[in-house]
């Protein structure tokens, strides 16, 4: 499915890619869509805020092969500007085919296309890490980040957001993290020494890495951009239903926060900053 929006015939299109790692609560399906069509209403009010208006184009596709997905070709992928990979119940430090698949897909595109945008959150956050070497495990604590939380802006994440506010707030979702930026050292040669760096651009008390940028390159967010408070309860429920999160006081009280007002519009923005700069005054 592929789903466009363009605000007039001189706009530039962002051609994005959606790559579902997970599939929704069966409601929010009925009442939102798939994560793909989530993601494309987010993006295109970004779209309409940015100076001058964007056109968004989003392409969607379920990639879990062992779930009936199907894994994108690099040749598949040729036509679009970059990616946005989703969030997941998987561990991205996982073996599974298709997350190793996954990652051979993302490094043919790293290395033959330097013109490329990656970007993604929470699982996709972390798969993007993990291709540039970086380390991915469950927080120490052995606690989740859940609801709505406050994010601690370091100055380059001042810049991406155009505030000069110290906090972001979002909804989080996790109990893995990435532990450390990626570096050239580690990167396996995805990364050089004389090129940008991978920036880390929030942190919160639990996770020392929310968030990676890389100019031209990549933006990444360990929180959830465009979750609503169904959403929220929804995803919370379907994970303590499953085990994975055995805290029910904790899922309790995050999931009673999810009528808070967030900044995802504030972090889609930056993303689309990634693909076009945005000329509204603000250096």
């Amino acid at each position: 499915m592929t789903l466009s929006y363009r605000p007039n015939s001189n706009a530039d299109v962002v051609k994005l890619f959606v790559l579902e790692t997970d599939e929704p609560h069966p409601d929010t399906q009925t009442e939102r869509g798939s994560f793909g069509e989530i993601v494309f209403h987010h993006f295109y009010r970004a779209g309409m805020d940015h100076h001058p208006p964007l056109g968004v184009e989003v392409s969607q596709q379920f990639i879990v092969t062992e779930k009936g997905g199907t894994m994108p070709t690099y040749a598949d992928l040729e036509p679009y500007d970059g990616i946005l990979i989703t969030g997941s119940v998987y561990d991205a430090h996982g073996e599974d085919p298709w997350i190793l698949q996954l990652l051979d897909l993302l490094k043919e595109l790293w290395t033959r296309r330097p013109d490329f945008h990656f970007t993604g959150v929470c699982f996709g956050h972390q798969i993007i890490a993990r291709l540039l070497g970086a380390e991915v495990r469950p927080a120490p604590s052995g606690d989740w980040e859940l609801g709505h939380c406050a994010i601690d802006l370091k100055p380059v994440g001042q810049r991406l957001f155009r505030t000069r506010d110290d906090k972001i707030y979002l909804h989080q979702m996790h109990q893995d993290q990435v532990v450390a930026p990626p570096t050239p050292e580690k990167s396996g040669g995805l990364l050089s020494e004389d090129g940008p760096r991978v920036e880390v651009w929030g942190s919160s008390p639990h996770t020392a890495v929310q968030g990676l940028y890389c100019e031209n390159r990549l933006f990444t967010s360990q929180a959830h951009l465009a979750f609503d408070e169904a959403m929220v309860r929804r995803q919370i429920q379907m994970r303590v239903e499953a085990g994975s999160i055995q805290d029910w006081e904790h899922a309790d009280r995050a999931a009673e926060t999810g009528h808070l007002e967030h900044d995802g519009r504030a972090v889609a923005a930056a993303i689309m900053r990634l693909f076009h700069y945005d000329d509204d005054g603000m250096p």
